[in-house]
Order: C-alpha cells, then structure tokens, then sequence
C-alpha cells in the first residue's frame, strides 16, 4: 500500500522545486520547460542538493502528465482532421525517421558504439516529441497551417515508434526479427486503431454532447476526464502506449463538437502534471555520465537539430507546401523526448546496450528542449533568409511548384491511367523490396559460400569476387527498375497535374511539366534509396549503401537543376504574356480608376493566359491602392514570397512595365501586379499587401 505521507511529500516537493525554478526562468525569459528539467534535477539523486525524491513514485506521476498532454492534443485535432492530412504527413514522417535513423546509427557507429547501440541511437534520434512541441506551442501561442502538419506528422511519429519499440523489444530479447514479426506487430496495431476508433465513434461524441447539455461543468470535466485515463488504460492492456490511448480518446471526444469547452475545462489540470513529467526527466539526469559522454551528447544533439530540419523541411516542401511552412515545421520538430527514453530504457534494461545510453538520450532531450522554443521563434527570420539566398531559377520554382502540386490533388485519376499509376507503385515497393533483400542476402550468403570454398581448397578472395558479381548483377537491374519506374510514375503524374491541352498544337505546358517529372523523380528515388539504406544499414559496411544513393541522386540533382534553368525562360516568357494582357487591360484607365477596382478583378481576364501558358498558376490581378500599407515598400521589405508562398511575374505600372521584379522594386499605387500561387498563397499575399506588416 502506498504511503499517503510519502506521496503528500513527493508532491509538495517537486511542485515547490518546480514553481522556484519556474518563476525564476520566467524571469530570465527562459524556456519554463527547461525550468522544470532543472528542477528534476535538484532533486533527482545525481546532483548534490539535500533534497530527494522518490524517483518511482514521481515517474508515475508524470505518466499522467503524459496522458493529459496526449489528451489535449487529441482535443486539438480531431479524427477528421487527421484523416484528412494523413497521405501528406505520413510521407513526412517515413521520410523524417528513415533519415533520422540512419543519422543516428552512423553517429554511434563513428562514435566507437556496437552495431546494437548504434540501432538503438538511430531509433532514439527518429522520434520527435510531441509533449515538448505542443507545451512550447502552448506557451508561444503558435496556431496557423503549419501546426496542424507538425501534429499529424507527430502522430504518425507515434505509431511509427510503437513499431520501433515492438521491434527492438524482440531484438533485446534475443529472439531475432523476422518480416513476419513486423507484419504481425503491425497487423495487430491496425486492428486494435480499428476497433478502438470504430467502437469510439459510435459511443463517445454522443455521451460528450448528453453530458454538456446538462451544464455542469464538474460533470463534464469528471466525464471527459474518465475517458481519458479509459482510452489510456485500454491502449495500456493491449500492449501500447498510453500516449496513443489518450490521444485518441481526446480526438473521440473532438468529434462531439465540444472539444475545445472540455480543453478550457482540463487545461489547469494538464499543466500542473505536465510540469510533473518534465520534473521526472529531469531527476533522470546524470551530470557525471553526461560530462564522460559529452561528444556523444553534442554530437547527436547537432544531428538531431540538424538533420531533422532537413529532413522534414524538404520533405513537407516536397509535399506541397511553401517555404516558410516547411522550414516552420521543419524547426519545430528538431528535438526528441519521451520515446527517446523508452527506446533507451529498452536496451539498458536487457542489458544489449552500455549503461551510458539512457542519460545521453536524456541530456540530448534536454538540450533539444532548451532550442526548440528558440528555434520556433527563429523559423520564420531563417525560412525569409534561406527564401532570400536560393538562386532566381529556384525562386521561381518554388513559387509555382506549390500550385502544380495543389493541381494534382484536385484533379481525378483518369480511368484509364488509375491502374496504371497503381502499377507502378506497386512495382516501385517490390523492386525497393527485392533490392532490399539482395543486400542482406548478399551479407547472410558470404559466410557460407566462404566455408565451402574453404572446404574445396581455393582461394577466398575467390569466393568474395563471385558473390559481389553476383550480387552486382542482380542489384543493377533493380537499381535501374527503381529509377525507370520512378520516372514512369512521375510522368504519369506530371500530366495528371499539367496536362497537354488538346487545342494547342505546342505543348506549352512542357517546361513546368518535365520540371515537376524531375522533381517527383528525385524524390521518389531519393525516399526507395532511403528505406534500402536504412535497413540494410546494419549489415553492409559503413557508408557503401550511402555512397550507391548519392551517386544515383546526385545524377538526378544535375538533371532537376538544368530543367528549373527552363524553367525560368519559360516563366519569363509567361510574365511577358501576362504584362501584355494587364496592359491591354489598363491602356485606357486612369491611375485614379486603376486603384478604384478591387483587388482581384481587373478588365482582362488573364484565364487566357493560363490557357496559354499552363504551368503558371491560375494569374490573379492585384491593383495597389493609395491605402494599401504596402505603399512605397520594396518587395524585399514585404517579404511577399517567403511569407505567403506566392510570387510577383510582372508588374504594370502606367506605360512602364516590369518582368519578374526583383527585392528592390517599390511598389507604387496604380501598380497592377500578376500574383501566382495556390489560392490560400494568393489570399495572404492580398491580406499582406493591404496591410504589409513586419514579422
């Protein structure tokens, strides 16, 4: 029985503990998150302070802590809202914890590290946190576009690290791991969202509604509470994490339409065993260990920073989204935490791993913890710095790939063409499959093949010759299939989002389409080479599996960058066009009537541009009025591209007209600008130019 003093006297201390360091870091303007760490750490065992805690009894606290976080985010993001962003996000997330990964075990392996450790630093590296991400949002006050791609890429992460932990738990048992192992863990995790989801959609949105219509808050809070810590409990008793559980408990209950009356009514409750959670990883902390590993903990902390804002920054710009979003998401996720401390826990607790594991996670999660906020902070000055810096040929592409990829969403799969762009995924997996399978064959066969030479009496060297010819010559077909059929797929899909327009007898949407055909290429190359060198990774020497994909993504790098080079004579082409057509359209209005149309209409209609020259968008014209902010600022002042994602081609300014204005172009009223992007791009860029602000 647990010792109701004790506990009383666990909890005085650490919430104590944690209100001085609090207020304290408050007033240094420090992350409070950080606060907390370094209140564990007060009065965790390692450092020499007289005041000590029960580390058992705190960690159990901070589960709850865990729960209830887990629990507002689901209230956040609802089921819908998942559903609707998982085909995006969920290549994120692959993308982002297949690099991580390999990252990570090539960290421990130049670190010194057994290949085991190294597995076991790859997957504690993979995993970003989502309770460190949605306390610093909450204390930020972050929202907008870009926080709903970071929660699904999260939650992706999750059920990718319930997979991870399945897999090493098998590996730290001894008992190997086999395809079939993975195909049943996985299996049985679809089953149980399946039947969790279905049964709670029938049940939960309904009893939320009947409580809230009883106006008793004590009540709702009581019930909404019950469904947390069910969904928790039930995830817990089928062998997951009661992370997963709560969260989707929270989302269930986000279905009823009452999400966010139940998230004001257990926000205080969260917060104080959030506080506990990051007290508890603190108390974790060794300053001993930490200090006889710091290279391994500055090291890793570098390539999480680092290699995560690569990662998921290409990865979500690759997807659809404009610069500022992607670099946005991309630092906001450059941490790990708490399933960095299971997956470590894992491995020291078998005993395949030093001891020295589980505190470098830790003081990686700390210090990844103390940056986020700052980096959150920093994403939009670096994503206008990076915007800035990309050479006028990439400007203009990522100015418009946005647009062809939103045009590939909306547009349906022929029927004719549906089989066959399913065909080709289908051979894209198996030929990643079969590559993947001849690399680790190759390894497992040597062995074997050396034995018998050995036992016939001739040379090894022999043996080694034979079966890399032999395994050269069934690699290379594959390595070709995966770059052929990439293509293939990739034009498919270039002529689904540009297609040739069967009036013209020019196809003048060439240009845009083999660009978009290059870039779908490199990307889905870049993802097949990925998965392969990651798993094969611990087999195959160190950097050979790397050193094959970066001579295959460099060539088509080389083949991406000469055809933006078109692209951009193209565009500039295009500009010429629609300069054309605003004159023609404003040959006859005064500068006085020129401001007085509104903003998105103007005399000529430039959809016959877009006819003529797809690959440009759908053209908007904008006509700066005398009570626009954005009035005599430069286009490098308003920051247009970077911080809506959509891009000026020409401007018409009286009988003066300018194509493809540069940073120091000033606008002036009377001015009728050509914007190009999505339609939410071109609907920030108008709110932006009407009242201009600074960010």
């Amino acid at each position: 029985m647990v010792n109701a003093h004790a506990f009383l006297a666990n909890l005085t201390l650490v919430l104590c503990v944690a209100a001085l360091t609090t207020v304290v870091f408050q007033r240094i303007r420090q992350p409070v998150v950080f606060g907390y760490l370094v209140a564990g750490m007060i009065i965790g065992p390692y450092v020499g302070v007289p005041l000590f805690a029960d580390r058992s009894m705190v960690t159990t606290l901070s589960e709850l802590g865990v729960i209830l976080l887990m629990f507002g985010l689901g209230l956040e993001f609802s089921l819908r809202k998942l559903a609707a962003v998982a085909p995006t996000v969920g290549l994120i997330a692959l993308v982002d914890t297949s690099a991580m990964f390999g990252f990570g075990y090539v960290t421990g392996q130049l670190l010194g590290w057994t290949p085991l450790e190294s597995v076991f630093g790859g997957a504690i590296v993979a995993i970003s946190s989502t309770t460190i991400i949605v306390k610093a949002f909450a204390e930020q006050g972050v929202k907008g576009r870009f926080t709903e791609l970071v929660y699904g890429i999260l939650i992706i992460e999750d059920l990718i690290a319930i997979l991870l932990i399945a897999m090493l738990t098998t590996i730290a048992s001894g008992a190997g791991l086999s395809a079939g192992a993975v195909a049943a863990t996985a299996g049985t995790l679809v089953l149980f969202l399946a039947l969790f989801i279905g049964v709670g959609l029938a049940v939960v949105p309904r009893l939320v509604r009947m409580v809230v219509a009883l106006d008793r808050p004590e009540t709702t809070l009581v019930v909404s509470l019950g469904l947390c810590f069910g969904g928790a409990l039930l995830a817990l008793d089928a062998g997951y994490s009661v992370a997963l559980g709560a969260f989707i408990a929270g989302s269930l209950v986000a279905e009823s339409g009452e999400g966010s009356r139940v998230e004001h009514l257990v926000m205080g409750v969260r917060d104080m065993f959030g506080a506990v959670f990051f007290v508890a990883v603190g108390m974790m902390i060794d300053p001993r260990l930490v200090a006889e590993h710091w290279v391994a903990v500055v090291v890793l902390s570098l390539v999480v920073m680092t290699g995560k804002l690569l990662a998921v920054s290409v990865g979500a710009f690759l997807s659809g989204n404009d610069v500022r979003t992607s670099t946005q998401a991309g630092m906001s996720l450059t941490q790990i935490g708490e399933f960095a401390f299971i997956i470590a826990a894992v491995g020291t607790t078998a005993g395949v791993v030093g001891a020295f594991l589980y505190p470098v996670a830790v003081a990686v999660s700390a210090i990844t913890t103390l940056t986020t906020p700052i980096a959150i902070r920093a994403s939009g000055a670096v994503a206008t710095f990076v915007d800035r810096r990309l050479p006028r040929p990439l400007q203009t592409f990522v100015g418009l790939y946005g647009t062809w990829i939103a045009s590939l969403r909306r547009t349906p799969a022929a029927a004719a063409t549906a089989p066959l762009v399913r065909r080709k995924i289908r051979l894209l997996v198996l030929d990643t499959a079969l590559l993947t399978g001849v690399v680790i064959g190759t390894v497992f066969a040597k062995p074997r093949l050396l034995a018998e030479f050995a036992a016939r009496s001739l040379p090894p060297l022999w043996a080694s010759a034979a079966l890399y010819t032999i395994a050269v010559l069934l690699a290379a077909p594959l390595v070709v299939g995966i770059v052929r059929v990439a293509g293939a797929l990739s034009s498919l899909l270039a002529f689904r989002a540009l297609p040739q327009s069967v009036a013209n007898r020019l196809d003048y949407a060439e240009s845009p389409r083999r660009v978009l055909m290059a870039t779908l290429q490199l990307a889905l190359v870049t993802v097949s080479g990925l998965v392969v060198v990651v798993v094969t990774e611990p087999f195959v020497p160190l950097g050979r599996g790397a050193a094959v994909l970066a001579v295959v993504v460099g060539w088509l790098t080389v083949v991406f960058w000469r055809r933006t080079a078109d692209l951009y004579g193209h565009t500039r082409a295009g500009a010429q066009v629609l300069l054309s057509a605003l004159s023609k359209g404003f040959a006859s209005a005064s500068p006085a009537a020129a401001t007085a149309a509104t903003p998105n209409a103007a005399p000529r209609d430039l959809s016959t541009v877009h006819r003529v020259l797809p690959g440009l968008g759908d053209p908007v014209p904008y006509v700066v009025r005398d009570g626009d902010a954005s009035v005599g600022r430069t286009l490098r002042e308003l920051q247009l591209r970077s911080q809506t994602g959509a891009v000026i081609l020409a401007i018409t300014r009286g009988t003066e007209q300018v194509l493809l204005p540069v940073g120091s172009e000033r606008l002036q009223a009377g001015d009728v600008l050509a914007l190009a992007g999505t339609t939410e791009s071109i609907a920030d860029a108008t709110s932006l130019l009407q009242r201009a602000e600074h960010t």
